[in-house]
């Protein structure tokens, strides 16, 4: 066809003549060239081309192609077809409603099949205007004659440079990922912790540098097998995906890698769990070779089972003399490498292990005693390690700001003898609700300076409005480990941003603890004298 033409009136009879004999729609997919590229049975949305087979040009461009598609019935676009169009980036859609059968033209001439065609395209997304029509516009019932007259590239061109202008705004001081984030609230949960989970997980997006554009949520009374939200939400997804320009969807809940397979394929862009936000945080935020070596480990415990389907590259076969057996394909070659990767970590994982557990036995032979700051991240940890020994720690309003331990000296007061003494603070990683097991597997060496510490100090947010899911949370992780932890005691952090409710539940609830603000370092000469009083006495003497 001429590239100026949304379908010439020739083009538009054949096509509406073969729909009509085998009396099923039918889509003719075209490329800016005039070449008809992909013919499909059915509707728009039946047809649709998946988005990974979609040319990937980004929220400024429109994909190349069109859809002319025939219609058994007389009536304007569908809004399955409509939102079709937007999950492909379509340039237009041209609908043509048939008679049913040819007639004669008036005064007489060839024989048509077209009673009238509808034409639609997107938009770019209108300020203050809402629902699906912000998305498109569909054009009054024309005569094919008028519809072979538009100029279909200048209104391409048109709409790609207000797309352009759009994109250009939008993409100001925004450098890092554009986020959806889905949440799957199931029966087991309450409203209160599927909207901590929920405002949990932004945070973290926002920690590891993306820009969080929407929130998707579904109510279900268990996950899909398949794509762990239901068929229609996944749909809504893609669309929103499309209309936002998201580059990145973000899942409340761990995915399956056949779920995360589904979902990029409807989607056309990457999407991720929550463990691989944390384990891209982690990577972002180690700085010693310890802490670099379990980022790693733990990324290729999860990505080895994750191989499969990762791109048509995988398929290919593997090269390179020993680098495979008979008929190895690229996949295999590469679970081999990361396995082998994943054992010579291992054991300098164990390595690192055993060097720390000898430094802990000079420790406990000089009979210094340790207390191991413990606590959710962010609860201020080592805001607090630098307010009492003048220490250096990084500190940041970020989840996981801390990854490597840090030990410092403290010097107390003997309860007893009144005599100054020194004991070990070692400030560790944060714990998370459901901390991914792969992480606690390769952070066992840092997680051990919890199990072999003389005592604890738990560290809680009081500001935060789940403080006390935060306890839970930090005390089962901590009833998983192998050893039991000493004696602990709570302190409660951000005293001067907490609310009064909060400070009377704490205060009936845990009478044990101690009230504190590290930035602006109230309470922290009773943290210290109930630091004295922790240790056991046979520790001291």
């Amino acid at each position: 066809m001429p590239r100026d033409s949304f379908a010439t009136a020739e083009f538009a009879q054949r096509l509406a003549a073969i729909s009509t004999e085998i009396k099923q729609a039918i889509c003719a997919y075209v490329n800016r060239r005039g070449q008809v590229i992909r013919v499909g049975v059915g509707s728009p949305r039946q047809t649709q081309i998946p988005p990974l087979e979609l040319p990937r040009y980004g929220a400024e461009r429109l994909s190349g192609i069109r859809c002319i598609a025939t219609s058994l019935k007389d009536v304007p676009p569908k809004t399955s077809s409509l939102t079709a169009m937007v999950m492909q980036r379509l340039d237009a859609l041209v609908v043509l409603t048939l008679t049913g059968e040819g007639f004669e033209r008036r005064g007489g001439g060839a024989t048509g099949y077209v009673r009238a065609a509808y034409f639609a395209h997107l938009i770019p997304e209108l300020e203050g205007q809402e629902g699906e029509s912000a998305y498109w516009t569909v054009s009054e019932a024309i005569a094919l004659e008028e519809l072979a007259q538009e100029d279909f590239f200048a209104l391409v061109e048109g709409l790609e440079a207000e797309f352009r202008r759009e994109y250009v705004a939008q993409q100001v001081d925004a450098d890092h990922e554009r986020v959806l984030l889905v949440g799957l609230m199931t029966q087991e949960m309450t409203t209160q912790q599927f909207e901590d989970g929920l405002a949990e997980l932004e945070r973290l997006v926002e920690s590891a540098g993306g820009e969080v554009l929407q929130v998707s949520r579904q109510k279900r009374s268990r996950p899909d097998s398949q794509t762990l939200v239901g068929s229609g939400k996944v749909e809504e997804i893609a669309l929103t995906v499309q209309t936002l320009g998201a580059n990145l969807v973000v899942f409340d809940r761990d995915l399956s890698p056949a779920q995360v397979r589904n979902l990029e394929r409807q989607f056309g862009v990457r999407v991720v769990d929550r463990t691989e936000v944390i384990l891209d945080i982690f990577a972002q935020r180690a700085q010693s070779r310890a802490g670099k070596l379990q980022v790693e480990l733990a990324q290729l415990e999860y990505m080895l089972p994750r191989l499969t389907g990762r791109g048509q590259a995988m398929s290919r076969l593997g090269g390179g003399i020993g680098t495979r057996g008979p008929g190895e394909t690229k996949l295999e070659t590469e679970r081999r490498t990361i396995q082998k990767r994943i054992a010579r970590l291992q054991r300098e994982v164990n390595e690192l292990q055993a060097h720390r557990s000898r430094l802990r036995q000079q420790r406990q032979q000089q009979e210094v005693p340790t207390v191991a700051i413990v606590g959710y991240t962010n609860a201020g940890k080592s805001t607090l390690i630098n307010a009492l020994t003048n220490a250096e720690v990084y500190t940041a309003d970020q989840l996981f700001a801390t990854l490597d331990p840090t030990t410092r000296r403290l010097s107390v007061t003997d309860p007893e003898t009144g005599e100054a003494l020194t004991l070990l603070l070692t400030d560790t990683v944060g714990f998370i609700h459901e901390l991914p097991p792969a992480l606690m597997d390769a952070f066992r060496a840092t997680l051990e300076e919890v199990t072999e510490a003389d005592a604890l100090l738990h560290v809680v947010d009081l500001s935060h409005p789940a403080w006390l899911s935060h306890i839970e949370s930090v005390k089962n992780i901590l009833a998983e480990m192998p050893t039991c932890p000493g004696p602990s005691l709570i302190a409660f952090n951000k005293l001067d941003q907490a609310d009064s409710e909060s400070l009377a539940m704490a205060k009936e609830q845990f009478p044990g603890a101690v009230f504190i603000a590290a930035s602006q370092r109230i309470g922290l000469e009773t943290l210290r004298q109930k630091l004295g009083q922790l240790v056991d006495d046979r520790v001291w003497h």
